[in-house]
């Protein structure tokens, strides 16, 4: 145990202070260098951090736990978001950078109204502030206490070691973004992403491995020949984890907010040197996203084959594998790359939040004359205070309902929706305004609403693909009623080179083609039949 202890401390040192020195040339004086890295970031930076920001220990938990309780389904998170991502490299993000925005609700103020900026700059700080946040700490905190048994070595309660652990985890955040900004938490998610990819991927084989008694090749056929069910990730049941109808419509709704307007991922991608890099980043995103389904959803249907389905808390899973699978040696490492990954969500969405709060409600609502400066010494101000909200909220979360993944999806489902229409009508059109975004947001969480109430039985997603096109429509027939009196013109404000990469058409259609294949893969027409 002391030397699982001694490498976990120590790789998480060296990676901290690798990254500070890499913040060295930025000035971390501005808002620019500050929120956004100084526009420097690179491909593989934007692809790392974009990854680790979206992983944690909620993904990997949960996804773990829903194959092992369900089927290979559940892989649709992973699978379908490249086309997400692609739609951020060729739609969002050149008119993102053409405008010079700093935040998703900077580019609604442009083209509505400031009002339509703070309501949903609101929505998102209240989305992240009581679910997001907290249960990144609480994921977290329950993974690190079955790798390290901290609350048999304290003689704690759950509570109190979540509360605890997440102590640790958000001062080791504070310290990221307070003193390295952006940077700062890109820099560690390029070395964390990595070590991540390969760690995942080396506990799938060690897991195959001990399904065959030590072969490869025998515990390979025992996957694809007992249990095959559980390998088809194409089905139309509603009590699926992600039903096959929904990839095209509510499931596609929700990745586009995610990964094309969600602020903590979009951030990093604001971030980029120049439109390339920043294309080459979504796209190399895109491709780590497909291959994810080898250490995010299958060791949950190896775990099955191991333990049967006899382990009733199905988010146990994936740390029961960690340590029953990796050598002693290792486990430290993994930890400290799992520790990472919960970092890396945590800074995301944290760095998001402040700047969500110090650009779009403190300076034009407080401070409009204050400098830059300012702007940066209140977001490390506002650092302390939401971390601390976070780490209080956090171990209360021993007390919500049962399928916590499903449950923050279903809870994003309350504002997504609408966010991603206006952002999407404000791209097509020019006489909508800004009382139809207004209007829709509230239409939207009444239905959405109501529909949890009355139609709790119908999967999330084929509500969210009702709801989208109709938001979308109620904003243009508002537009019709009461157009805006001049036509809507963005103004071009580029800060980086916006040169597409010259690639990225043929990388997109090669993406496109690995997720087709690994739809086939897990399918009645691969392993499945």
């Amino acid at each position: 145990m002391l030397w699982i202890i001694m490498t976990f401390l120590l790789i998480n040192a060296g990676i901290f202070i690798f990254s500070y020195l890499r913040t060295k040339d930025i000035n971390l004086k501005t808002s620019d260098g500050y929120f956004l890295g100084g526009r420097s970031l690179t491909a593989l930076y934007i692809g790392s951090s974009l990854l680790l920001t979206n992983l944690s220990t909620e993904r990997m938990v949960g996804l773990n736990g829903q194959s092992y309780s369900g089927t290979m389904s559940a892989m649709a998170w992973e699978v379908t978001a490249p086309l997400a991502l692609i739609m951020l490299a060729f739609v969002f993000l050149p008119r993102y950078l053409s405008s010079g925005v700093t935040t998703i609700p900077d580019f609604l103020e442009k083209r509505y109204d400031r009002r339509t900026r703070q309501i949903v700059s609101i929505l998102l700080l209240l989305g992240y502030a009581t679910s997001f946040l907290p249960t990144v700490l609480y994921s977290g905190a329950l993974v690190l206490d079955q790798v390290f048994n901290i609350s048999s070595a304290l003689g704690i309660n759950t509570f109190a070691t979540v509360f605890l652990i997440s102590l640790v985890i958000g001062a080791a955040s504070c310290c990221y973004i307070f003193f390295g900004g952006l940077k700062a938490a890109a820099s560690a998610d390029a070395i964390y992403g990595v070590g991540l990819i390969l760690g995942g991927l080396f506990i799938f084989v060690l897991g195959i491995m001990a399904i065959g008694d030590g072969s490869l090749l025998n515990g390979y056929t025992e996957l694809t020949s007992v249990h095959k069910e559980k390998l088809n990730a194409i089905t139309a049941d509603n009590a699926a984890e992600v039903p096959w109808p929904t990839i095209f419509t509510g499931l596609l709704v929700n990745n586009l907010f995610y990964w094309a307007v969600n602020q903590s991922i979009v951030q990093r991608a604001l971030g980029a040197k120049n439109l390339a890099e920043g294309q080459k980043g979504a796209l190399l995103a895109g491709v780590f996203k497909t291959i994810g389904v080898f250490y995010l959803v299958l060791p949950g249907v190896i775990a099955y084959h191991l333990y049967g389905g006899h382990i009733q808390n199905a988010d146990t899973v994936y740390p029961k594998l960690i340590v029953d699978l990796l050598p002693t040696a290792l486990i430290g490492v993994f930890a400290a790359i799992l520790f990472g990954a919960i970092l890396s969500s945590f800074n995301g969405s944290l760095n998001s939040t402040i700047t969500l709060f110090t650009l779009d409600l403190y300076k034009p609502l407080f401070k409009p004359e204050a400098k830059e400066e300012e702007l940066v010494k209140t977001g490390r101000i506002f650092v302390v205070i939401l971390a601390a909200v976070s780490i209080i909220i956090a171990p209360f979360i021993l007390f919500a309902p049962s399928g916590l993944y499903n449950y923050l999806q279903e809870m994003f489902g309350f504002f997504n929706v609408p966010v991603l229409a206006a952002v999407v009508v404000g791209f097509f059109t020019k006489k909508v305004p800004a009382l139809a975004v207004k209007w829709t947001i509230f239409a939207h969480i009444v239905l959405y609403t109501l529909s949890k109430i009355y139609f709790g039985h119908i999967h999330f997603l084929y509500i969210l693909a009702v709801l989208f096109p109709f938001s979308v429509l109620l904003m243009l027939f508002i537009g019709k009623l009461k157009p805006r009196p001049s036509e809507f013109k963005l103004e071009k404000n580029a800060k980086v080179d916006l040169r597409p990469w010259k690639h990225a058409k043929l990388a997109s259609v090669l993406v496109i083609c690995l997720i087709a294949c690994i739809y086939l893969l897990f399918s009645p027409w691969g392993l499945a039949k």
